[in-house]
């Protein structure tokens, strides 16, 4: 029995067979004398239904174009190159609408949790090797590059302000003049202003998705935690029901001997009695004499 071969089986099989299929094997690992092979099986995760969906579309061109897209995002985000941060991201979206769009089926919460997902292989290298490999087992819970995500576009250098006229050299400054001057520097401060308040929104909006994101991780920690505590709670339960088993079987046996027991004693009594009828007969006969 080979690892790889039994996690292949099981992320690739119905997931309501998950548990059980996971246990069988690992149980045939233990018999077969392999117990560190049993207990690697035994902590595969069952996966969630966004991860089953992804993990049955391992094969295809679009992940693979995703996960080789984070590798370009993170080079074009070192470089600062705005333009080709915009392209691939741009690309990315292109390609996770795509993979929502054959996946109609899908409800609403489990359609946000393949998008989280989807991102989070452009985000981090070993969730796309998890998703290439078909080996998903929850949604999203990649902490890394929030950049990759966050809508980030380097800000075009501000072009500089018209220069200013020379002072005339008269002694009376021309009345219009003055006015076009004032006019120019009134407008560029509009457009320094207006361009100041579109970068706080801006930061406010990227900060308000960092969070989202981090609330985002922090559940799909939890969930992690909750599916390890749900998979040592089966283990307790198969223990519990193995010794619940032995116990029966032990108390069948007890019946058993006991039934046994009580059929003897009762062939010991008839016995007893015949004898002492016997020898009630005999003592009468004595007393005739």
């Amino acid at each position: 029995m080979d690892f790889d071969e039994v996690a292949d089986e099981l992320y690739a099989g119905d997931p309501a067979e998950f548990v059980a299929v996971r246990n069988q094997r690992a149980k045939e690992a233990k018999a077969a004398g392999d117990a560190a092979l049993a207990e690697r099986i035994r902590a595969l995760r069952k996966p969630t239904l966004a991860a089953t969906i992804l993990n049955r579309r391992a094969g295809s061109p679009e992940l693979a174009e995703l996960a080789k897209l984070g590798d370009e995002l993170r080079k074009a985000h070192s470089a600062l190159a705005g333009e080709d941060l915009r392209k691939l991201a741009k690309r990315r979206q292109e390609l996770v609408n795509r993979i929502l769009r054959d996946e109609r089926s899908m409800s609403e919460s489990v359609s946000r949790d393949v998008e989280a997902t989807l991102e989070a292989v452009v985000a981090d290298p070993e969730v796309a090797a998890l998703a290439l490999a078909g080996r998903l087992s929850s949604g999203a819970d990649s902490t890394g590059d929030q950049w990759l995500t966050s809508g980030f576009t380097p800000q075009p250098k501000r072009k500089p302000a018209p220069e200013r006229e020379k002072p005339a050299t008269v002694s009376h400054l021309d009345d219009r003049r003055k006015a076009k001057r004032a006019a120019a520097e009134k407008a560029e401060q509009e457009r320094i202003d207006k361009a100041r308040e579109e970068a706080e929104r801006e930061q406010k909006r990227v900060a308000e998705f960092n969070r989202l994101r981090r609330e985002a991780a922090d559940l799909a920690k939890a969930c992690k935690q909750a599916e390890i505590d749900l998979s040592r709670a089966e283990r307790r339960a198969e223990k519990v029901t193995e010794k619940t088993n032995d116990l029966r079987r032990r108390l069948a046996d007890a019946e058993l001997e006991e039934e046994t027991a009580n059929g003897e004693t009762a062939s010991a009594q008839t016995v007893l009695d015949d004898l002492r009828a016997e020898a009630a007969r005999i003592d009468e006969a004595l007393e005739q004499f």
